[in-house]
């Protein structure tokens, strides 16, 4: 019964107690609960600000560029080809890629046996001709000669029938001597006709001997021309380029031996867009003259030239887009063709407008420009040009106003920032003025409870703990002493 006993007063004192834990756990929610729905939790929020690079817009004249890229071209090509089929018999001293030639040199020689022999026989043939030419002549002469005593000889038998007419008349004449006087004068006639048909043959044998010989002539001259181009040489000064040459090698006609590239007439070819073509003509549709600069870097050496365009492609070519300008070089020291560069040229002067980073701008042209108590608002203006790493834009509204030159997603409209020129960047450490820091005024509440947070806190050195409660017990206190605290206390 004891034992009964004391284990209902063991359960009655574990029940008690358990009474007494809730009612404490109780009392400490409701005051937990009446302290959060006083509001005296952490301090007022503060407005986030954001640092931000700035740029002042100047809005002025401006003279746009466009840059491309340009292939190097020769104006003067020249393939040397062989005119006629033989055997190479001998080449010129230092004929080889690369070499320089000049107009008129010797670069090699056909075998020239052939046409040696060829050129003989037509010579042989025009010394017949000639002699031909000359028989012809004298043959007409005779002709000629004979004509006139056949005609002589027709004005004598004529005679002689007109006085046997006038005999027979008179009664002293025969009808038989009339008759033969005509009979006389008949022969006459006919000879006459005779030598006739035989100056106009010894003519048609001049004029065929003088034919005869001016086809001989063409063949000499044929054959000598031909005997002239056993000899290759420059028709151009410049420098030789694919030289395919053997001492005693076969060629054919018109077979290429190599190419002469004129190094100092050279021309850069490049593609613009349809866009800045356009904007490259004048009013009668024409290509304006414009300066051209070529540049090629190779490996930090910067080889330059200068130029003008002077026409442009006829015709797209297929498959592809825009036009194909030239520009004419001059110095183009270094260049050849074959080498691509950078060609920049200048556009129409633009007014109004002004040179901003490309980061300021935003896909749809929207950017953010500075406004009162340093605000963000969002302006969306024209973009004209491309200009590298800047655009061109339109600035007469903006003029003296600044926006900002990087845009992040943190920033956007009516947000305020602490704008950063690129004075304070680039201004020397000794001529920059030491900036104030940022103060804030506290409530007292908030006051004391930094206060007390500092006063409470034992592992912060005294000099330390000195200064801090002096700066909190100031009107304005520095907001990063402030905020500094607030993440200790984890508020």
């Amino acid at each position: 019964m004891r034992f009964l006993a004391r284990s209902m007063m063991g359960l009655f004192l574990a029940a008690v107690t358990v009474g007494l834990l809730a009612m404490a756990g109780k009392t400490v929610s409701d005051a937990v609960a009446s302290r959060l729905a006083k509001g005296e939790g952490g301090p007022p929020a503060r407005e986030r600000i954001y640092s931000a690079n700035v740029v002042t817009v100047t809005a002025g004249r401006v003279v746009p560029q466009i840059v491309a890229f340009g292939e190097i071209r020769s104006r003067r090509t020249l393939e040397l080809r062989a005119p006629r089929g033989g055997r190479i018999v001998e080449i010129a001293p230092g004929i080889e890629d690369g070499a320089s030639v000049t107009e008129g040199q010797v670069l090699l020689r056909l075998d020239p046996a052939d046409a040696t022999a060829t050129r003989d026989l037509a010579k042989a043939s025009v010394s017949e001709a000639e002699a031909d030419q000359k028989d012809a002549a004298r043959a007409k002469d005779l002709a000629q000669d004979d004509l006139a005593a056949a005609e002589a000889q027709l004005v004598l038998r004529r005679q002689a029938l007109t006085r046997q007419e006038e005999l027979q008349k008179r009664g002293v004449g025969s009808p038989a001597a009339v008759e033969t006087a005509g009979l006389a004068v008949s022969t006459a006639e006919q000879a006459v006709l005779n030598r006739r048909s035989a100056l106009a043959q010894a003519e048609a044998r001049v004029d065929q001997s003088a034919s005869a010989a001016d086809r001989a002539r063409i063949s000499l001259a044929e054959a000598e021309r031909a005997l002239a181009e056993t000899v290759v040489v420059a028709s151009i000064s410049g420098r030789l380029a694919d030289v395919k040459l053997v001492q005693g090698g076969l060629v054919s006609a018109n077979e290429q031996l190599a190419r002469i590239i004129d190094p100092e007439d050279l021309e850069v070819a490049l593609r613009l867009s349809t866009a800045q073509f356009v904007r490259l003509l004048d009013e009668k549709g024409e290509l304006k003259p414009a300066d051209v600069r070529v540049k090629m870097d190779l490996m930090g050496v910067e080889l330059t030239a200068t130029g003008k365009l002077n026409r442009a492609g006829a015709a797209v070519e297929e498959g592809a887009t825009g036009r194909i300008v030239y520009a004419a070089l001059s110095n183009a020291r270094g260049l050849r063709p074959g080498d691509f560069v950078t060609v920049t040229t200048d556009e129409p002067a633009l007014d109004q407008v002004a040179l901003v980073p490309a980061t300021a701008v935003d896909g749809d042209g929207d950017i953010l420009v500075v406004g009162n108590e340093d605000r963000l608002e969002e302006v969306r203006v024209g973009v004209l040009r491309q200009q590298g790493d800047q655009v061109l834009i339109e600035a007469a509204s903006l003029n003296g106003r600044e926006i900002v030159s990087e845009r992040s997603p943190l920033l956007g409209a009516g947000i305020r920032v602490k704008p950063v020129r690129p004075s304070d960047l680039t201004q020397p450490d000794q001529a920059q003025a030491p900036k104030e820091p940022e103060t804030m005024e506290l409530t007292a509440d908030h006051r004391e409870k930094l206060i007390a947070f500092v006063e409470g806190n034992t592992r912060m050195p005294k000099e330390a703990k000195t200064r801090l409660l002096e700066q909190l017990r100031q009107e304005k206190v520095p907001a990063q002493v402030v905020e500094r605290l607030q993440q200790r206390m984890g508020g």
